[in-house]
């Protein structure tokens, strides 16, 4: 048996749950060190491994910097918490339930207000353009909800953004901010992370005032063709599992309280 799961028996917590919840608070420690994060607003939930009817959230008020494993509550799709204490965040509810409920492939919802990727979502057009290879591969996963209806205070926002998502993992949303989705942590972190710096880019691209060198069609379809036929596996793990390693590696040297 090895600590962590000497520590989730000790907890009252199933092994998946325990690793579920220090994956979770790590992409929250992990968002203040990249500059993702906004303070105690914004949200990272996670459905709770086994469990059909609830997912992790952290009680409002904490900041960012201080999510720990064991601070999570399991919030249900009714809004209620079933374990943990702690202030159940309106807006979080709202757009997080619904679409854990609605998503089959929604295990992990991470909805910012990050600011390069928030400042395109203030444009007219908000796209992401074809101007290079990281671009693509972020744009062929992203849409766009086009119309900012107000804060995210009735579940129905996150049935309307469930529905506007469709097939896609990520997404920009006009005046407001970005959202992704993923069946891991890894996944809806490294994607929420590459959105970021594709919108940082494209945004310095911009400011110098030159014309952007778009990609041409069939170079855009081939490498689109390419992502699409490839795994992107490098021995047991993807690239987004790698990089989420990597993460909590350096997390483990600097902030190792992040997992208690």
């Amino acid at each position: 048996m090895n600590i962590a799961q000497s520590k989730a028996g000790t907890l009252g917590y199933t092994d998946a749950e325990w690793q579920a919840r220090v994956d979770l608070a790590a992409a929250h420690r992990s968002a203040v060190m990249h500059g993702l994060h906004e303070g105690i607003f914004n949200h990272f939930t996670l459905r709770v491994p086994g469990k059909s009817d609830r997912y992790y959230q952290i009680p409002f008020g904490l900041h960012w910097s201080e999510v720990t494993a064991s601070c999570f509550m399991e919030v249900g799709y009714d809004g209620e918490v079933k374990r943990g204490e702690g202030i159940v965040e309106r807006s979080a509810y709202c757009i997080h339930a619904p679409m854990h409920r609605l998503m089959e492939k929604a295990d992990a919802v991470f909805h910012t207000h990050m600011p390069f990727a928030s400042a395109l979502t203030r444009l007219e057009d908000q796209h992401i353009k074809p101007i290079g290879q990281t671009e693509l591969g972020t744009m062929m996963k992203t849409g766009y909800d086009e119309t900012y209806d107000g804060p995210g205070l009735d579940p129905a926002e996150g049935e309307r953004l469930a529905a506007a998502c469709g097939d896609n993992t990520v997404m920009l949303m006009a005046n407001h901010g970005a959202l992704t989705i993923g069946r891991s942590v890894a996944e809806a972190y490294d994607r929420l992370y590459y959105l970021e710096r594709v919108a940082q880019v494209q945004l310095y691209a911009m400011w110098t005032g030159q014309p952007l060198k778009e990609l041409p069609a069939p170079i855009v379809e081939k490498t689109y063709a390419s992502y699409q036929g490839s795994s992107m596996r490098y021995g047991d793990k993807s690239n987004a599992e790698w990089h989420f390693a990597a993460l909590k590696r350096i997390l483990d040297r600097k902030e190792p309280d992040y997992a208690e």
